[in-house]
């Protein structure tokens, strides 16, 4: 049986270093920009997910779907990394998830394609410079708390992705689409995987 999240894929086409398809990804942030020039810049690929939202909002409709979309081989490939990632940390959990289901990231004005040695080079390096920056926002983050406490103003965190954990996995047993929950839940989709994986058996 096939699957209907395949519509529209011609599984012939061949790629250096992959045997799917180039996916694309286009976004500018509001209705009065133009996607021409992405569009053209990803006109190599067979398929392109385009939107006109706030790269700040959680909740982007059609990056949701074409991360449900992409299979093992395919290539999704972007023109900038702010059209993609929020920020660094979005974008490591994004190609993560990428990597996960076998999945390069091409983004084009910068070089970096994880499916070379190059580019996972470059996007660990990435990686290790959004770690040291956590840190130093967890220690200042800390030196606050502990200056609220004094004053007695410290009122705790907000509720984050983890703590809705029995909630996603409910809303996943009633048959809810992963797009759906993270729409419902107000948190991403790359949360609701890491969701699933810590899942027990």
């Amino acid at each position: 049986m096939r699957d209907p999240a395949d519509e529209g894929r011609t599984h012939e086409m061949t790629l250096p270093g992959g045997s799917g398809a180039r996916i694309g990804y286009a976004r500018v942030s509001t209705t009065g920009q133009s996607l021409d020039i992405q569009l053209e810049a990803l006109s190599g690929c067979e398929k392109i997910f385009r939107e006109k939202i706030s790269g700040a909002k959680d909740d982007r409709p059609e990056l949701q779907a074409m991360l449900e979309f992409v299979r093992e081989g395919d290539t999704v490939q972007v023109t900038k990394l702010d059209r993609l990632a929020r920020n660094t940390r979005h974008l490591l959990e994004i190609s993560e998830y990428l990597q996960g289901k076998g999945v390069a990231l091409n983004i084009l004005n910068i070089g970096i394609n994880t499916a070379t040695p190059t580019g996972k080079l470059m996007l660990t390096m990435i990686g290790a410079i959004a770690t040291f920056e956590r840190e130093m926002m967890l220690e200042r983050q800390a030196e606050g708390i502990a200056l609220a406490k004094l004053k007695g103003k410290y009122k705790g965190r907000k509720a984050t992705a983890r703590s809705k954990s029995q909630e996603v996995i409910e809303m996943l047993e009633q048959g809810l689409s992963k797009p759906e929950i993270s729409r419902q839940l107000e948190i991403g989709i790359t949360s609701i995987y890491r969701i699933v994986r810590a899942k027990p058996d």
